[in-house]
């Protein structure tokens, strides 16, 4: 491999590294907005996400994909659906974060590559191998545990798992940059979002713009704009990974985010981890366990069929052998 590819390479598994080590972090971003509400927060990360993202849009004169869009009805109403999804999505990741529930979120995003696979079976048709279909199965043993554990169905990791898994199937079919995506997502929730802020704002209970003595500042509102740069910045890491490494390095990356979150809710948040959710979750690192296995077989499968299905070069005719002479 030539050395600028390997140096390629490597900026785009450290790009990788922080767009997922970005996402995994959040949790301890939401907090500091308290005290506005998770919808008040959900809002805001809104409305400035489209202002982030319009701003790095014109930094990079990229517009040319949006005219050819709009001439599209079909994909613009995936795309409304997606913004909808992924707007169920932020506001309960919030709500969660924010009522110590962290290790509950990192849970949704754990056990989302299972929803995915099963969302390909029942939506796209596809068909399992058999480790995928037991990794399946160990995963709804996992929830069934989890739920006697909580005491209740895990609904937060259930529904962070499902609308994200339902962003990321809407998604394929659009066809968009990540960055493309969120830009048209947000412009679809921006007049709902602006909207809900001002009747915040008339009902007394918007935060953006205010200061209470002993609780916030301007600080606080200066944090809500920053909501909207950190949401878009990941995602610019994540395009610039997206072109120079594997998909399979892609797919392990994608563990750093919740691996963070279980952490940060074990570790700094000190949320109970009885037994019976320690198994619980063990379940669900054993059935991602094998996913990656067999994904990585898989891998090494068809590079192989595809060396196998390559021409190989005759063999160069041997040049006339010169007559012996004495």
């Amino acid at each position: 491999m030539p050395q600028t590819t390997q140096q390629d390479s490597g900026r785009g598994l450290w790009y990788g590294v922080a767009a997922y080590g970005i996402w995994g972090l959040f949790p301890l971003f939401w907090p500091l907005l308290e005290p506005g509400a998770a919808d008040d927060i959900l809002a805001n990360r809104m409305v400035w996400s489209l202002v982030a993202v319009v701003l790095m849009l014109v930094a990079q004169r990229h517009w040319s994909w949006i005219r050819p869009l709009l001439r599209q009805p079909r994909r613009l109403a995936m795309l409304a659906g997606a913004a909808t999804v992924i707007s169920v999505n932020w506001g309960v990741y919030i709500w969660a974060v924010n009522n110590g529930h962290v290790v509950e979120t990192s849970l949704g995003y754990f056990i989302n590559p299972l929803v995915t696979i099963g969302f390909g079976v029942l939506v796209l048709k596809e068909r399992l191998r058999g480790p995928q279909w037991t990794a399946v199965g160990i995963g709804a043993a996992a929830v069934a545990v989890l739920a006697v554990a909580f005491g209740q169905l895990p609904w937060i990791a259930l529904t962070l798992a499902l609308s994200f898994a339902t962003y990321g199937l809407l998604k394929k079919q659009v066809g968009l940059s990540g960055l493309e995506s969120l830009a048209a997502e947000s412009a679809f929730m921006f007049p709902f979002a602006l909207g809900y802020l001002v009747y915040l704002e008339v009902s007394g209970r918007g935060t953006f713009g205010h200061t209470v003595a002993g609780s916030y500042g301007w600080g606080h509102s200066a944090l809500l704009v920053l909501s909207g740069v950190i949401t878009a910045v990941p995602l610019l890491f994540f395009g610039a990974a997206a072109v120079r490494v594997p998909l399979t390095v892609l797919g392990l990356l994608q563990y750093l985010a919740p691996v963070f979150q279980f952490l940060i809710g074990v570790a700094v948040f000190h949320e109970s981890m009885p037994p019976a959710r320690w198994a619980g979750f063990a379940l669900v690192w054993a059935a991602l366990a094998l996913l990656t296995w067999d994904a990585l077989r898989q891998v090494r499968t068809d590079r192989a069929e595809r060396a196998a299905a390559v021409p190989q070069p005759a063999p160069a005719p041997e040049a006339p052998k010169e007559p012996v002479t004495s």
